[in-house]
């Protein structure tokens, strides 16, 4: 009788794809840098956009809030349906048709000719991304063995600070010489190369056991997603968060988010398995994720107002002064692996997001004549910051879910990331928003009274009513930037009070060690080389 002798285990990758790992990751993040560089681009851009035409398109700040959150909100709300499709489907297909999206709608907004557009298109960027990011982090976890996903993610993170730096530069050229579409423009060559260069080298790999898609989940998120924000948003922009048109929507969407997570518990196939976040390290991970972006876009969006209207720098001056928190990312991100080793992922990310609500807290000793390096140094301990946070707390979400389910748990980063980004813009614009109205609101009497409502919304509102009246006006400037710099101080302080929470989150949940990415919630590390959870299945489908 004879027997025959089991057939070896699999590789997960083929061998062919595993070798060049390294160029597929160089190309994945050129996924990540045109949606990272359009968002820092943007930041530069706001206070042009801003401007009257024929120099931008005269948006108010709640438009340009809406600007940042149209896509927010639309790239949240369907990250969790777009990585169930890349999982069913092929994460490089969708990959590919995030990126095209993407590309479609930079060129529809360069040619927006209202802010009402602007933020359509946006959206339509925001479609294209929720396909993008989901599928380019279980990519990577896919070509990468276990022992070096801490060093490949520490790139993608690091990625991130190359962009931030690469950004605003290059949008305070393109502001320099051309339109405020450029802006938008510059990234649709960029996607061309990326798309042919993905086409011929990226590898397809898929979820052998996907699950349904839920219309119903995908519906609730969106429409819970976009009431609260609606409603923080106006509560902000008329000062007062007591009338109807702001409660009403505030509380819609509370309700409509908590039905999503009632229903999502009760659904065969639901857009988030809840059961994840009964393992306390990827929930505080996810919270430590958002908490971050919260406060770091909310900040990022008055620290351009306080760079090009209280300091008077031009865009490109702007984005050279946000190198350093970029240069801190791109040093640190890659080496955040190795403060894990020595001293675990709790205390990397609890010091990480200690030295953010430092960098906040000098934000209150700004004032409008400081010395410029006084912000240098603060952009470059919060670029550190974020540096020791993104990469553990990153892996350690990816740890804590079966291997399969790569494009899912990554859409589960994205989206708490893109949604604390996008209350951070809300909230935080809100806080400053109020607080400048406070401050201005009675020196506006001298003004027509058809122009107080527009000079009490935002320090451009009041520079831009100064520069329409003429001299009789001008003793609004000095007052219209005391008001401001308290409005700072002000939100300021908020996002560092959301960064000592994040530590105290980190410090009480995260792991001191974490395990080898692919065991399931709860379970132990997986075991052998290349290992995956139960039901996965090796690649079946190479580069091209």
């Amino acid at each position: 009788m004879t027997t025959t002798a089991p057939a070896p285990t699999a590789r997960r990758v083929p061998e062919a794809v595993h070798r060049r790992r390294w160029a597929v990751l160089a190309v994945l993040l050129c996924s990540l840098l045109v949606v990272v560089l359009d968002s820092s681009i943007l930041n530069v851009a706001m206070k042009t956009i801003a401007s009257p035409a024929p120099t931008g398109l005269g948006a108010t700040q709640s438009q340009l809030e809406w600007a940042v959150n149209a896509y927010t909100l639309v790239f949240a709300g369907l990250l969790f349906t777009a990585g169930l499709l890349g999982d069913r489907f092929g994460r490089k297909k969708a990959l590919l048709i995030g990126m095209v999206l993407f590309g479609a709608g930079s060129l529809l907004c360069s040619l927006a000719d209202t802010p009402g557009e602007l933020i359509a298109f946006r959206a339509a960027m925001g479609l294209g991304g929720a396909f993008v990011m989901p599928a380019t982090l279980a990519i990577i976890m896919n070509v990468f063995e276990r022992e070096e996903q801490p060093r490949a993610i520490g790139i993608y993170s690091g990625a991130v600070g190359m962009a931030i730096a690469i950004g605003p530069v290059v949008g305070g050229i393109l502001l320099a010489h051309f339109w405020w579409g450029s802006v938008f423009l510059v990234n649709v060559p960029i996607v061309v190369l990326a798309v042919a260069a993905m086409v011929w080298l990226v590898p397809d790999s898929r979820d052998p056991k996907p699950g349904r898609l839920d219309p119903t989940g995908v519906l609730l998120s969106i429409l819970g997603l976009v009431a609260l924000i609606y409603g923080i948003i106006q509560g902000g922009q008329d000062a007062d968060f007591t009338t109807t048109h702001c409660w009403v929507p505030l509380l819609g969407g509370l309700v409509l988010l908590g039905l999503f997570v009632w229903q999502q518990q009760r659904a065969s196939h639901p857009v988030l398995t809840i059961a994840w976040f009964r393992n306390r390290h990827f929930s505080a991970s996810v919270v430590a994720i958002g908490l971050t972006f919260f406060a770091l876009m909310g900040v990022t969006f008055f620290g351009v107002f306080y760079m090009q209207s209280i300091r008077g720098y031009s865009p490109l001056q702007a984005g050279l002064l946000l190198l350093p928190m970029a240069v801190g990312q791109l040093l640190v991100s890659p080496r955040a692996r190795h403060a894990v080793t020595r001293f675990g992922v709790r205390a990397t990310c609890t010091a990480g997001m200690l030295l953010i609500a430092l960098a906040f807290g000098g934000f209150m000793l700004l004032g409008r004549e400081t010395g410029i390096w006084v912000l240098e140094v603060l952009a470059f301990v919060q670029g550190v910051g974020m540096a020791l946070v993104m990469p553990p707390a990153t892996v350690t979400i990816m740890s804590s879910l079966p291997r399969e389910k790569a494009g899912s748990g990554s859409a589960v980063s994205n989206t708490f990331r893109q949604v604390g980004g996008s209350l951070g813009v809300a909230i935080l614009g809100a806080v400053l928003s109020t607080s400048y109205r406070d401050g201005i609101q009675n020196r506006l009497g001298a003004l027509p009274a058809a122009l107080r409502a527009p000079a009490g919304e935002s320090i451009e509102g009041t520079l831009g009513v100064v520069q329409r009246v003429g001299p009789r006006a001008a003793g609004l400037v000095d007052p219209a930037k005391d008001a401001f710099m308290h409005a700072m101080h002000v939100t300021a302080f908020s996002a560092g009070v959301v960064a000592v929470i994040g530590a105290i989150v980190a410090a009480a949940f995260l792991p001191g060690r974490v395990g080898a990415p692919g065991a399931a919630p709860g379970a132990g590390p997986a075991t052998g080389p290349g290992a995956a959870a139960p039901g996965a299945e090796a690649v079946p489908e190479t580069a091209g």
